[in-house]
């Protein structure tokens, strides 16, 4: 009886044990770690060197990696450089790079490697957008004014894995901008091998990062898999990522909905609050700028007080409630919200240029209405026609309010010129423009990556804006580490750029709005805009 008793209780046991082993299957959910997104149409460029497209950060950044990178947390960690000593005076950087830190070939990663991208990046030959970057280099600028050669960068190999770098100047953000792609090593080799081709292959686009290229279709995609030859490959949890190109909401939409898209950017303003209640949109913090940046050399809009009458006609709160949806904010000067400063925040310290509060609008009109005839053009009259130059896509819908402002509040016409994305940045580069429309996004955690944008010799300063007096101040921050004299001239330029001479014309600070699937996991989102699909997954 003893026996069958044990014999009954066991049966028991075991039905129950196979019903709960049941039930918790049920619950476990299985996942898929091949991710498609829609960041845009197709990249200018994806060479580290040349880039300067947001999303062509991100393709970048998933197959090259720096001496520094930014951890799930967004901070700054090692990255090739598995430590660094800095010197007592701030100048001089010594990193000390991993060993185990490999090309996708297989090749090892070497200090030439970086003193080859440094050099390149300066060259005046390549004529890189991003040059300016490494303005705290030692001789950077002198470089690419053509005034020194290249290998007077400073920047020297000691041996394989061993990197020192001499700054101009002691630099409270170094480590942040060597984090961005423009700083990652290249291959002299290739690149000298193949020329401008280089980037348009999965055989010679050979980077040192998480992922490896495996199919660049133009106009179509990029496909990248996980590179097993990455020194932590072990932590890089997505397989494959498709990065689809294409500029169509409501496509976009509905491969968020059938599940074949699980993330796109810039959807329909329109339909944010409907896509809102459906759970597909996620509103991202992004530290960035949308303005217009003006031709100064154009006789017409070479007077500041012509440029404030066209910032002051604009109703901001119009536009983000009414047309971008998006939570974003007006702006009332230059550098977004969440930049810090000495204490606190930037751009609450350093308030408001024009007031933007939705009662003063009326009081705006007034004054803008006066500065044009002061100017010479009293309701407008004389005033050309504006060419507006854009992209197609919801930037034609915010300057067609903008239109409607100037028209109804100035008496001054314009017209909207639309422009392929890769063609409108060259465009506006080669001052082919009266009024145009970007957004600034900062590359590294500082007012600095917003503030040198506008120094005379910048070569994305697109509207040729240039006072000496801002280039002094700028050029006093980049030299000392001393935030307390750092921010007091950034704040003074500021004041310069937007209250004096209205350089450009901020509308409103980004949020980012994105069509997400739900199903999608553990992106890590960047408030500069960089986002890593390094440990995405799918939970089905």
């Amino acid at each position: 009886m003893k026996c069958k008793k044990i014999f009954l209780i066991t049966n028991i046991s075991l039905i129950f044990l196979s019903v709960l082993l049941s039930s918790c299957s049920q619950k476990v959910k299985s996942i898929s770690k091949d991710i498609v997104v829609n960041l845009s149409v197709e990249p200018k460029t994806i060479d580290p060197s040349l880039n300067a497209q947001i999303y062509g950060v991100i393709y970048i950044s998933h197959v090259f990696e720096g001496l520094t990178v930014r951890d799930k947390n967004n901070d700054i960690a090692p990255g090739v450089a598995e430590r660094w000593e800095i010197s007592e005076d701030g100048k001089t950087y010594t990193f000390f790079l991993r060993t185990n830190s490999t090309w996708s070939d297989g090749k090892p990663v070497v200090a030439e490697d970086f003193v080859y991208s440094w050099r390149r990046q300066v060259d005046p030959k390549v004529a890189s957008e991003y040059s300016y970057q490494h303005e705290p280099v030692k001789n950077a600028m002198a470089i690419t004014r053509g005034e020194l050669p290249v290998d007077a960068l400073g920047i020297k190999a000691i041996d394989d894995h061993t990197l020192v770098v001499e700054l101009e100047a002691p630099t409270a953000y170094f480590l942040e901008v060597t984090a961005f792609p423009t700083f990652s090593p290249l291959r002299k080799d290739i690149i000298e091998k193949y020329g401008d081709k280089w980037t348009l292959s999965p055989d010679t686009y050979i980077g040192n990062g998480p992922y490896i290229m495996s199919e660049r279709n133009i106009d179509e995609n990029i496909i990248m898999l996980k590179n097993n030859n990455y020194w932590n490959a072990d932590s890089i949890i997505a397989e494959k990522i498709t990065f689809v190109f294409m500029q169509n909401g409501a496509a976009a939409i509905a491969g968020i909905k059938d599940g074949s898209l699980h993330m796109a950017y810039e959807p329909p303003q329109q339909d944010i609050p409907s896509l809102s209640k459906e759970g597909l949109i996620q509103i991202k913090p992004l530290i960035a700028t949308y303005y217009y940046p003006i031709n100064v050399t154009n006789e017409y809009l070479q007077d500041p007080r012509v440029r404030h009458a066209l910032s002051l006609a604009i109703d901001r709160n119009y536009i983000v409630e009414n047309i971008t949806k998006g939570g974003q904010k007006p702006a009332g000067g230059w550098v977004p919200y969440a930049v810090k400063d000495i204490d606190g925040d930037f751009r609450d310290n350093g308030g408001d240029f024009y007031d933007i509060s939705k009662n003063r609008y009326a009081k705006n009109i007034e004054k803008a209405k006066k500065l044009f005839a002061e100017a010479g053009y009293p309701n407008g009259e004389g005033f050309p026609v504006i060419e507006f130059k854009t992209d197609p896509g919801n930037h034609v819908g915010i300057f067609e309010a903008v239109q409607q402002m100037w028209k109804e509040h100035l008496n001054v016409d314009s017209t909207i010129t639309q422009i392929d994305n890769a063609l409108l940045g060259q465009t506006l580069l080669e001052k082919k423009f009266m009024i145009g429309r970007l957004y600034w996004s900062a590359d590294y955690s500082d007012p600095m990556s917003m503030m040198s944008l506008f120094t005379s010799y910048n070569t994305q300063n697109n509207g040729g804006y240039s006072n000496k007096k801002y280039d002094d101040l700028i050029a006093q921050a980049m030299s000392t580490d001393d935030n307390e004299i750092r921010m007091k001239a950034m704040h003074e330029a500021e004041k310069i750029l937007i209250e004096e001479d209205m350089g450009a014309i901020p509308i409103y600070f980004f949020t980012e709005p994105l069509l997400v699937n739900p199903k999608l996991k553990d992106v890590v989102y960047n408030p500069l805009g960089f986002h890593k699909f390094f440990y995405a997954y799918l939970e089905n």
